[in-house]
């Protein structure tokens, strides 16, 4: 599935920022090209780096680590749900009502990697087991309609958003 396939009907207008930064890709090859990307980052960050913030009131670097896993484990999960037709609408998330109970100034830098390509190990997994039926079906999450495959695409757009952030504010 490519992101050209994908009808801006099927997610929310919030989520456009984050599925048009990626271009025309295929999901899984993105999935898998955004995984070696933020391994490869990671790699190069000093550990002592990872409680720098840019500025007053912003998350850490760390933090801003963890909450790329967290939304990628709850947009993974919607897309279980929808992808198995589970019709249960499902709550909003505040993201930064979690970053206070991350432990994030007691993470190292193996940890989060560690933790990280678990999650989108098991991303890319699920993404793999769906059939062309299951990869456009519809739920409700946040009051929005949003389909397993915009799911992906947002997963992806997210992290690419977050890792350009990081570069740009963080490793500047």
């Amino acid at each position: 599935m490519v992101l050209s396939e994908l009808p801006s009907s099927e997610y929310n207008p919030f989520y456009q920022t984050y599925v048009m930064a990626l271009g025309n890709v295929e999901l899984i090859e993105e999935l898998v090209r955004g995984k070696d990307e933020l391994l490869s980052l990671l790699k190069e960050i000093p550990e002592q780096k990872l409680d720098y913030a840019y500025a007053e009131g912003k998350w850490s670097l760390a933090e801003a680590l963890i909450h790329v896993i967290d939304t990628e484990r709850v947009f993974q999960y919607r897309a279980l749900c929808f992808a198995r037709n589970d019709k249960t609408p499902l709550p909003g998330f505040d993201v930064d009502a979690y970053v206070p109970y991350s432990n994030a100034t007691n993470r190292s830098k193996a940890s989060l990697a560690q933790e990280y390509k678990a999650v989108r190990d098991s991303t890319i997994a699920l993404f793999n087991s769906f059939d062309k039926e299951a990869i456009k079906r519809i739920g409700l999450a946040s009051d929005s309609k949003m389909s397993v495959r915009a799911l992906g695409f947002i997963i992806s757009g997210h992290q690419a958003h977050h890792v350009r952030i990081i570069k740009e504010r963080y490793l500047a």
